[in-house]
């Protein structure tokens, strides 16, 4: 039986993708920094070396995008998301298991309207975006390793845009949402069933895995949203340069998906597919 050990378990990936290898019968570990700091080198080889794992799965990071632009944070934002990831994937390396990474749109510039590729030259705009590309330096210098970009994430284990929408939406009545900035959610459910699938293969490289659909703004997210709860709120559409945020956003988070079609894996579902399902959840 294939034994995983999964970080950053009370996120909501790391959640799901430990529920989902147990349902196909796959032994997962889930960890968080209590069972393992990932900024602790000797605890991250003892953990990794002592559990007899036959691959990492790495969800553990720092998310907090505008708390990471505070000067006082940049050594522990870059402690979790790149020394973190460094430390695992040189133990992967040294026992020879897979690795797999996530990271997210924001290793780009966010700028054009073009549909990032996987390959496509980094240019972080902001702090999480640069720990983030580090991160990704990293697990590139290993033979086994899968990176997974991702974005626009939500799931039923801990805090995203849609809880904050409907909250925001039933205790006011009226929402202000960005409209310039496009791209895709991603459900970690359906996220999850990509990532079992991936492990066990050895289509090792980068990969972008959001559910599939047109390009959508925040706007757009946030009306259907709306649509599909059955909430009657007032959606205002502002640009980003009315909604100032510490950290800078990327207009442009579209992001192909040529890797997934090219080694067979199936695209995660449609994004309103996705909504719907993960509503029903959440309200029941």
């Amino acid at each position: 039986m294939m034994r995983l050990l999964v970080t950053g378990y009370k996120g909501q990936l790391g959640f799901d993708v430990v529920n989902e290898a147990q349902k196909r019968g796959i032994e997962a570990i889930g960890v968080d920094i209590e069972e393992m700091d990932i900024t602790d080198r000797v605890k991250v080889n003892e953990v990794i070396t002592e559990g007899n794992y036959d691959a990492v799965i790495h969800c553990a990071a720092w998310t907090a995008v505008d708390k990471a632009e505070e000067e006082s944070l940049y050594d522990k934002v870059y402690a979790v998301n790149a020394l973190g990831t460094k430390y695992i994937a040189e133990i992967c390396a040294e026992l020879d298991i897979p690795m797999m990474y996530f990271s997210t749109d924001y290793v780009f510039n966010g700028e054009g309207k073009e549909p990032w590729n996987e390959y496509d030259q980094r240019n972080p705009l902001n702090v999480y975006g640069l720990t983030k590309a580090k991160g990704e330096e990293y697990v590139e210098k290993i033979d086994k390793h899968f990176i997974i970009r991702i974005a626009w994430v939500f799931g039923v284990n801990g805090s995203n845009f849609i809880k904050t929408m409907l909250r925001l939406g039933k205790e006011r009545g009226a929402v202000k949402v960005v409209d310039d900035q496009i791209g895709l959610p991603t459900y970690t459910y359906d996220l999850a069933r990509l990532v079992i699938d991936m492990i066990q293969t050895d289509k090792y490289g980068t990969y972008h895995a959001t559910n599939s659909g047109s390009f959508i703004s925040w706007y757009d997210f946030a009306c259907e949203i709306f649509k599909q709860a059955g909430l009657v709120v007032d959606v205002a559409a502002v640009s980003s340069e009315e909604f100032p945020a510490a950290a800078k956003r990327p207009h442009n988070s579209r992001m192909n998906q040529t890797e997934l079609d090219k080694n067979g894996f199936e695209r995660l579902p449609d994004w309103k597919n996705a909504l719907e399902r993960y509503l029903a959840i959440i309200n029941s």
